[in-house]
């Protein structure tokens, strides 16, 4: 082939419909349009798969078809010559297909007609350009890989954690003109991926919570693969979470919605893009546009290799800090803090702790934080170092990929948002201090 699908990806944003022409055993043509054509690489793509109409069934009993499309861009259009090879009812493809034709039935007013049976792969034989006019090709509005080249020297940057998750939002705001992202990490014991950091919205969102598989960023997350969205879809939007109480539940039954996660109200485009070392789940990176095909393949392929990179420096930084964490000074006793006293209250149940009758964090974050307060109250103590953490069977740390570095930046963030007279501060390589203004009083329910 002279052309590969590559250079023709903006065609298959289904801004305008595909047409697919099969034909009968007795050789009777048949034309249909397409909801969706998927770019899978430089020589295949796969057609959505919706009906057991005729065209599905001319591909059933002769598999070869001619696929036209058309740029959006510059009118221009192209005949595919295609040969069917097989259909895939799950996985990545499947997911990041249905994903996005949710979008498309949506903004059709469609949601309950365009449902995906299967994604049909197809090699592509041969890519022809059809006679007739077309309009010039506009510059991009922005050169990506100047972009990403840009983000790549100010990541490098990084000696930490919490300046790494920052650096990448302010990169993606500045160089990619994105100015609504998240970035969430995978839990894996509780296999639930939790907020961060964010950017761009009213609420920052740090410490709300979203199940695998759950929306764009949940599937992205299960199938280990960028999903993109270039239409409203009220299959993948995410609510406002609200907290509910029934009369069995306390406290700590009714945490899962206490946070909201941040997101836009009237979100027409998504791009979650999973975080991924060695194909171990990291995280997702998540970002989002009030504007209708706002992402496009390029956007996808330029944030997938900054995940990428952010990936290699988290694992990098934790290796650095597991092996070169310096150990505490000399625990001096702090002078003791004036105010009424503190009531700081746990639900072992899933370590959820609020500081009065305001939630502040569960889960492991909320066992670290227990387990800081606990040696404070007992121990006056004010200086910890990570490495302690990570041996202390009180705080229960996942065996694998344990996260402590973010779950220290979630907790300490909770506490600037919620005004706590309890305050985290780092004071070295792997080393912090608790900083408490006022006396606690700690109880277990």
């Amino acid at each position: 082939m002279t052309l590969t699908v590559d250079a023709i990806r903006e065609c298959l944003e289904g801004v305008i419909p595909g047409t697919v022409a099969t034909a009968a055993p007795d050789g009777t043509p048949n034309i249909a349009y397409l909801s969706q054509v998927q770019y899978v690489d430089s020589r295949h793509v796969a057609l959505s798969y919706q009906f057991f109409n005729k065209t599905r069934q001319n591909i059933m009993i002769n598999p070869r078809a001619a696929l036209v499309v058309t740029s959006p861009l510059t009118a221009a259009q192209y005949r595919l010559s295609l040969q069917y090879l097989r259909t895939e009812t799950h996985g990545p493809l499947f997911e990041s297909m249905k994903a996005k034709l949710a979008g498309i039935a949506s903004h059709a007013g469609m949601s309950g007609v365009f449902r995906l049976l299967g994604s049909d792969v197809f090699q592509v034989l041969d890519i022809e350009r059809l006679p007739g006019e077309s309009l010039p090709v506009s510059p991009p509005q922005r050169n990506l890989l100047s972009a990403l080249r840009t983000c790549i020297e100010r990541l490098a940057t990084c000696t930490d954690l919490e300046r790494l998750l920052a650096e990448t939002l302010h990169c993606l705001d500045q160089q990619f003109n994105i100015h609504h992202t998240m970035i969430l990490m995978f839990d894996e014991a509780s296999q639930r991926l939790y907020t961060v950091a964010s950017l761009g919205y009213e609420q920052s969102g740090v410490g709300s919570e979203i199940a695998l598989g759950q929306g764009v960023i949940g599937v992205a997350a299960r199938e280990r693969t960028p999903i993109r969205i270039g239409h409203m879809s009220s299959e993948y939007a995410y609510g406002r979470a609200i907290r509910e109480s029934t009369e069995q539940s306390n406290w700590a039954s009714a945490l899962e919605t206490e946070i909201p996660l941040p997101g836009l109200r009237e979100s027409r485009s998504q791009l979650a893009v999973p975080i991924l070392a060695s194909q171990r789940l990291l995280g997702v990176l998540y970002v989002e546009s009030p504007r209708d095909l706002r992402f496009s393949y390029d956007d996808e392929d330029a944030l997938v290799s900054l995940a990428r990179l952010l990936a290699m420096a988290m694992h990098l930084l934790q290796s650095t800090a597991e092996n070169g964490e310096e150990m505490p000074p000399q625990h001096a006793e702090p002078a003791p803090p004036g105010g009424a006293p503190l009531l700081v209250r746990r639900f072992p149940e899933n370590d959820s702790v609020f500081l009065g009758d305001d939630y502040l964090i569960k889960g492991v974050a909320g066992s670290i934080f227990w387990t800081l307060l606990r040696d404070y109250a007992d121990k006056q103590r004010t200086e910890f170092t990570n490495r302690e953490l990570r041996l202390d069977s009180r705080v229960r740390l996942p065996d694998v990929s344990d996260n402590l570095e973010a779950r220290l930046i979630l907790l300490g963030k909770r506490l600037v948002e919620r005004d706590a007279p309890i305050r985290i501060e780092k004071t070295g390589r792997g080393r912090f201090r608790l900083r408490v203004g006022r006396p606690i009083r700690l109880a277990e329910d």
